[in-house]
């Protein structure tokens, strides 16, 4: 007899890989839930099944090609600076790949509408990097090479946001060069007095 949850669970990665694959091919826009069943092998219900919307299949499928949970820790070589200003060029890094930027740009459109996924990605996505980050500047405070008093969620905000306000709006280019005056900026100001 065979197993339901094996194929269940068969079924569930089709589904997350046929996601992953064709909003990269096609687009967010153009993505459906009956190509992302088509392509999977599965009838569309069982996706409406596991995933209330389009964007929720998305997000995970997002959240399994980058499941490492080891990848969330940034790394300490004991120079803050050097290890954010990495940091701050790989995000700038993936903000600027057009097929990631593409399907982010979606997503943070539909979590304007969609409350419960923006809740989702919030917890499941954008909450661990922002915790990570945290971290890192958390052992730069222990380390004494920032100052005690910081509030480190708005530490972290003025690293990234920064980042995002350029990709959002599209004020101009995301280059390294940006990330490096983004960084150096912001150490200068959690600097120790």
């Amino acid at each position: 007899m065979p197993d339901a949850t094996r194929r269940s669970e068969r079924s569930r990665d089709a589904i997350l890989t046929a996601a992953h694959e064709l909003v990269g091919e096609v687009g967010y826009r153009k993505l459906t839930i009956e190509a992302i069943a088509a392509r999977a092998g599965v009838g569309k219900q069982t996706i409406y099944r596991w995933w209330p919307s389009k964007g929720a299949v998305v997000l995970d499928a997002m959240l399994a090609a980058v499941s490492d949970p080891a990848a969330l820790a940034l790394p300490d070589t004991g120079d803050v600076h050097a290890d954010l200003r990495g940091v701050v060029r790989a995000i700038v890094e993936e903000l600027a790949d057009p097929t990631l930027s593409g399907t982010s740009r979606a997503l943070m459109i539909e979590i304007q509408e969609d409350p419960e996924l923006a809740e989702s990605m919030v917890e499941r996505l954008l909450g661990p990097n922002l915790a990570a980050i945290a971290d890192r500047l958390r052992a730069g405070q222990e380390a004494g090479q920032l100052r005690r008093d910081l509030d480190l969620p708005v530490a972290v905000e003025m690293i990234v946001g920064p980042l995002y306000h350029r990709w959002l709006l599209r004020t101009a280019p995301l280059t390294p060069a940006y990330a490096d005056t983004v960084t150096d900026l912001a150490m200068r100001a959690l600097a120790p007095g």
